[in-house]
């Protein structure tokens, strides 16, 4: 099962087109977060809800809630949900991107390697949205000390792999193979 691609069952001439479809829909998204995230940048969040996502500690959890007014905390609250929205758009997006660009060179290590990126984008939603839940508890009152390291923790998981998942698929499409 891992040895394929997790999108390997989609028709070879759909994609491209698919992937430009759910890349514009990531990009509809991404300016949505960031016109929410706005109020929610304060010195205690320099970035947002990134600042919140890395907190780590319940004490960086209570410093940024206090530094939010009520615009900010509806915003987070519903970024956070809007996110489960965004969460198969990115993800299709940039697995289809890592298929794509597996195909760009030849050789069964670069296209196995693509196959394990393309699995570990969707794990990828996976810790994102344990980190949204733990992230809502957070919003909700609860004061349980695994939540922060949590959320972090299934937050950096989740940016590292989509990083490697981006850096893979640029690759294949940067330095494609020359016969």
């Amino acid at each position: 099962m891992l040895n394929d691609h997790p999108l390997v069952f989609l028709p070879t001439q759909s994609r491209q087109k698919l992937f430009w479809l759910f890349t514009l829909l990531s990009f509809v998204c991404y300016v949505v977060f960031m016109f929410l995230d706005q109020p929610a940048r304060t010195s205690a969040a320099p970035s947002g809800i990134v600042s919140f996502e890395l907190a780590g500690t319940v004490e960086n959890v209570r410093a940024m809630l206090a530094s939010w007014g009520g615009e900010a905390m509806l915003n987070v609250s519903f970024g956070l949900g809007f996110d489960f929205l965004f969460m198969p758009f990115y993800s299709i997006a940039l697995s289809l991107g890592i298929l794509l660009a597996s195909n760009r060179r030849p050789g069964k290590t670069w296209a196995r390697f693509g196959n394990l990126i393309g699995w570990g984008v969707f794990a990828a939603v996976i810790f994102d949205a344990t980190e949204n839940i733990s992230l809502f508890a957070l919003l909700s009152g609860q004061t349980a000390t695994f939540l922060p390291p949590l959320a972090a923790g299934c937050a950096s998981i989740k940016f590292g792999l989509l990083i490697i998942g981006t850096l893979y698929g640029l690759g294949g499409w940067l330095f494609p193979h020359k016969p």
